[in-house]
């Protein structure tokens, strides 16, 4: 699969997303005759597609009270575990990890992060509580969408389990609104952080699994992995499974996608490093995909047998 996780883009900070999964991904393979494009003899083609949605997979979009999102339903007349997946603060609906797990037998619903409301997102849970699946809610949080899943999982009921990729254990970006209560963002000057931004996961019940990059530029993910597991230990919760690898950077997407060393920022609007290096985040994005659909299986009792899987 080098040949697609090698790819690199032809303008600097642009990235290679998913944004239609209704559609396969296409990618034109060449072998010429020499090192120049426009010069060497075509020897040979091919072209490869990657299909998002597994056969029988139902794309459902959600308009539900204030609920913005989009559900992914797995073939079969269920009852399925649920997945609330929440990506990072770029925003919008990331539907490619999302429909990948609903192959693997999980109904599963990426959420918009816009202004900050936890009410919002209880919303959410309540959906996927009334809607016909199996005992358990998952959720899965990248980056900012993490401690939103932290905060969820401390305030809300109905989860069963929380997986991390590379968050910070405290509120960040914006002021997180539940009820009566603000949770001040962390600011972006040590100098003016403050506790009173932590997260109470010791309110929280449910296991949790941490995917964690060393390379990781954007926060220090393994610092913030290892004060979570000590704060819950310290309550007398489960010590959290955190999964570390090393030369991985921030982004840590679904199998064979080319690692996101570099962008532009969504909120500062400037370019951001991320970190990671090429082969050795692949091999991560591979390795953490099956950990976190292990995890959620285990959660949840899926049997493997009831969906078609592939290796994504």
């Amino acid at each position: 699969m080098g040949l697609l996780w090698a790819m690199q883009p032809d303008r600097p900070f642009w990235s290679l997303l998913k944004r239609d999964v209704q559609t396969p991904f296409v990618v034109e393979l060449e072998v010429l005759d020499g090192h120049e494009p426009d010069q060497g003899k075509l020897l040979a083609s091919a072209v490869h597609e990657r299909h998002f949605l597994a056969p029988g997979v139902r794309r459902v979009p959600v308009r539900e009270g204030r609920v913005r999102a989009t559900l992914f339903l797995p073939p079969g007349k269920g009852s399925f575990p649920g997945i609330i997946h929440l990506f990072g603060s770029g925003g919008g609906l990331c539907e490619y990890r999302a429909n990948l797990l609903a192959g693997h037998g999980f109904a599963d619903l990426p959420e918009y992060l816009g202004e900050i409301h936890l009410e919002y997102f209880e919303e959410a849970v309540n959906f996927m509580l009334q809607h016909p699946k199996g005992p358990s809610i998952g959720l899965l949080g990248f980056s900012k969408g993490g401690d939103l899943c932290l905060s969820m999982a401390s305030f809300l009921k109905g989860s069963t389990a929380t997986e991390l990729i590379n968050t910070c254990v405290a509120n960040t970006v914006c002021p997180l609104h539940y009820k009566d209560m603000i949770i001040p963002n962390l600011q972006n000057d040590l100098g003016k952080q403050k506790i009173i931004s932590l997260i109470p996961l010791e309110k929280a019940r449910e296991p949790f699994l941490f995917i964690v990059g060393m390379d990781d530029h954007n926060w220090n993910s393994g610092f913030c992995a290892n004060i979570t597991s000590e704060w819950l230990q310290t309550h007398g919760k489960e010590k959290p499974q955190i999964i570390y690898y090393p030369k991985t950077g921030h982004c840590i997407d679904p199998p064979y996608f080319p690692p996101l060393i570099a962008s532009v920022h969504a909120q500062l609007d400037k370019a951001t490093f991320h970190g990671g290096e090429p082969r050795a985040q692949s091999r991560a994005q591979v390795n953490a995909w099956q950990k976190i659909l292990t995890f959620f299986q285990n959660i949840s009792m899926v049997k493997k047998k009831s969906v078609k899987c592939s290796k994504i």
